[in-house]
């Protein structure tokens, strides 16, 4: 064992499931390099070409797709019904981007608009923007991974993809699948490491950079990659808002739904929890049945409906959080105990606006509520945080959902769903801190595309 071999753990168990090498910053630079002549060929590949190379892509992963589910749930912790969930998402994403390629038209405009220009018209055209630096996070290994292949193929692109640590053995999966459906050689590279890999690569030869995972890191790779043009999908701390004339049922099981998934460690998860004073007392009734309900444990199991956090440092950090607001006045109505890497399904009433557990995003098994009078309050304290990704709303008054459509700072609101919600040809993003740019297949397609003008 040498140090620059990356063991991966089991959450729940601690046990080694693999091990893959970490990349010094010559092997990045080799991979870029190797990306590039693919790149070279592969941009005058058609879109029928590209279409047939990401069905094929989808159909090996159908076939190997319990195994791909399987190894998903044990290197993130994710219950085995989320991680086959996952695997057909990702089957989806990868049909529906070489669908999207296919429709990937420009445009034709007169420039008679200029004098003397009366015969002259401008072809608009997207072409292959060349190489894809894609670097992908622990909670999403397959799908968000395919976010990026996907559209990046469909272009006419190659791709170095840096997972994370944490979870990298289903990306060298993927990477295999895509040799043996017939990807060209060097078109789609997988590069191991820390932080220090993701440097190398943002720096690297690239012309595109597309990152998913944290604000901090999101910035400082922003900040080294100079004029590449980044696509930035961040934190989120997403609002979940219910007023009195909403389903209860509804939106407590769906609040429930997309706190825990992943043991909540999902960037648009509901994190925060408005529920208006009229009905506070019944969604928390609600909720408190729904939570003890949850069983958790081991995540292989059939029956288990919540795994563990990523690894211990998490879960310590969820913990002091939780403890730091119950400190400022929060109260501890279900679960907020942790044993090793597991965190009960937990729920705090009247969570402080001040306490890290609302003012950061918490990666974690928790509901924050904080009940309110007025809307007004809500949006104010919503659009002044640093966060914009997205809100869902409880509501079925027309004139308020038009409102908060109109004054949230978000990316996406969604009526009478929760902000975890998400479709694979939807674009998916936010602003301030949330990220920059969007994916969905379709717009990541022109977002991965250059766009050229010219005038006969």
């Amino acid at each position: 064992m040498t140090s620059n071999v990356i063991k991966v753990l089991n959450p729940y168990s601690g046990i080694c499931v693999g091990t893959v090498v970490a990349a010094d910053t010559a092997a990045v630079a080799a991979a870029i390099s190797s990306a590039r002549r693919a790149w070279r060929e592969f941009r005058y590949s058609t879109p029928i070409e590209r279409k047939t190379l990401l069905f094929a892509l989808a159909e090996r992963v159908g076939e190997n797709a319990e195994g791909l589910a399987r190894m998903i749930s044990g290197e993130v912790g994710k219950t085995i019904a989320e991680a086959r969930n996952e695997v057909r998402r990702a089957q989806n994403t990868l049909r529906l981007s070489g669908e999207a390629g296919l429709v990937l038209h420009g445009e034709v405009l007169s420039c008679a608009v200029v004098p003397g220009a009366a015969d002259k018209s401008a072809a608009l055209t997207f072409e292959p923007a060349g190489v894809v630096g894609a670097i992908t996070p622990f909670n999403y290994p397959l799908n968000l991974l395919c976010h990026k292949l996907g559209p990046a193929i469909a272009a006419g692109n190659a791709l170095v993809v840096k997972p994370s640590p944490k979870a990298p053995l289903t990306a060298a999966w993927l990477g295999r699948l895509a040799q043996q459906a017939g990807f060209p050689s060097g078109l789609v590279t997988i590069v191991d490491g820390y932080a220090d890999t993701a440097v190398a690569l943002a720096t690297g030869d690239i012309d595109i950079l597309s990152f998913t995972g944290g604000t901090a890191a999101g910035l400082a790779l922003k900040n080294a990659s100079g004029l590449v043009r980044c696509l930035m999908e961040l934190g989120g701390n997403d609002p979940l808002i219910v007023m009195p004339d909403a389903d209860l049922e509804r939106a407590a099981r769906t609040a429930l739904a997309q706190r825990m998934e992943i043991a909540g460690q999902s960037c648009a998860a509901a994190k925060r929890l408005y529920l208006h004073r009229d009905i506070h007392d019944q969604m928390i009734g609600r909720l408190s049945t729904l939570l003890a309900a949850i069983r958790t444990g081991d995540p292989a199991e059939e029956s288990c409906e919540m795994g563990p956090v990523i690894d211990e440092a998490a879960a310590a950090e969820v913990e002091a959080r939780v403890r730091g607001a119950i400190a400022l006045g929060a109260r501890c109505v279900v679960g907020g105990q942790r044993r090793a890497t597991l965190f009960e399904p937990t729920l705090l009433d009247d969570v402080p606006e001040t306490s890290a557990l609302f003012q950061s995003e918490t990666f974690g098994p928790v509901i924050a509520v904080r009940r309110f009078d007025s809307p007004d309050s809500v949006i104010d304290e919503l659009d002044a945080s640093p966060y914009g990704l997205q809100a869902g709303i409880f509501t079925n008054d027309h004139a308020l959902i038009r409102r908060l459509a109109r004054e949230l700072r978000v990316g996406g609101v969604m009526v009478n769903e929760g902000p975890d919600f998400r479709a694979e040809n939807v674009p998916f993003g936010g602003i301030k801190s949330s990220g920059l740019g969007r994916e969905g297949v379709h717009v990541t397609l022109r977002e991965m595309s250059n766009l050229k003008v010219v005038i006969d």
